[in-house]
């Protein structure tokens, strides 16, 4: 990706949704040409010059500091996710000039990660990592996205589940949520890893292959996502509405855990129950490794 592109895209649409009225700004009428903020407006807010306000939003950040990037969010009013967002933008664009590419996310994890998922027998787990991948998966977490399995590729992928399975829109209850979400997270990863060639090839892929993917692509949104509730019909156990929490594994940048917990005594719990029983009853593991619909 390009890091000037994606600063300058990102500062002028979060720009354009705020008004001076939002802003506490006095207008003293005729034409504005901009939906939201001008420059100038942003500049006095944040307590800079409009030049310099300027050339950020031109796509430059290197080396600014913490106080002008936490100024900028103030004026823009940024949220936590947006604010991390600006902050990675920023490290990224101070580390272009290394010439050295990340190395990439394997997609595959250690073993010891795997037996930690198999002593969870009580609620779905997976590892992802960076690229939307499942890597790893205890029975329940194979069983939950069983539906993900249906289809050759390996490792499964949350993205394009999502925007080029049709299942996808049955599976998630609130399809426009999760879409919504899982660009929204994948564009934070984007930022924060702009040369990563496997983040690239499934933007660039995605974009061609869905207009849903590529609109809410152009929109520029983040999300923090690591804890709440999620609801997902089944084909086989019905309505599951699951916690989940999400960690990251510090020794294997770029890699995650989540687990989809049910509320003890729910409906959901028992339902868990009967998708562990048809999980070994079909020997999801196996088929969901070996490729099999």
């Amino acid at each position: 990706m390009d890091n000037r592109a994606e600063v300058r895209q990102f500062l002028s649409t979060r720009r354009g949704r705020i008004t001076p009225e939002q802003a506490g700004l006095e207008t003293y009428g005729g034409r504005r040409r901009v939906s939201g903020l001008r420059r100038e407006e942003v500049a006095r807010l944040a307590g800079v010059s409009v030049d310099y306000y300027t050339r950020l939003e031109r796509g430059n950040l290197t080396g600014v500091s913490d106080s002008v990037l936490d100024a900028i969010a103030r004026a823009l009013e940024l949220d936590r996710a947006e604010h991390d967002h600006l902050y990675d933008l920023a490290r990224a664009a101070n580390r272009s000039g290394r010439k050295r590419a990340a190395a990439p996310v394997p997609s595959r994890v250690r073993p010891e990660l795997q037996y930690l998922l198999d002593t969870v027998t009580g609620a779905p787990a997976f590892i992802g990592n960076n690229r939307m991948d499942i890597v790893a998966a205890n029975t329940l977490g194979y069983a939950l996205y069983s539906d993900m399995y249906r289809g050759p590729a390996r490792p499964a992928n949350h993205s394009r589940f999502i925007f080029l399975d049709p299942r996808a829109h049955n599976f998630y209850t609130d399809w426009e949520r999760a879409a919504n979400t899982n660009v929204a997270i994948l564009r934070r990863e984007a930022g924060r890893n702009p040369h990563d060639k496997g983040i690239a090839e499934l933007i660039g892929e995605l974009s061609m292959r869905s207009d849903e993917f590529r609109t809410r692509w152009a929109a520029h949104d983040v999300r923090r996502h690591y804890a709440g509730t999620k609801l997902f019909q089944h084909a086989v156990v019905g309505l599951l509405e699951l916690n989940y929490q999400v960690l990251g594994l510090e020794e294997d940048p770029g890699h995650s855990l989540t687990i989809y917990p049910a509320t003890p005594g729910s409906p959901s719990e028992e339902a868990l129950k009967l998708l562990a029983s048809w999980a070994a009853t079909e020997n999801i593991v196996e088929r969901a490794l070996a490729g099999v619909r």
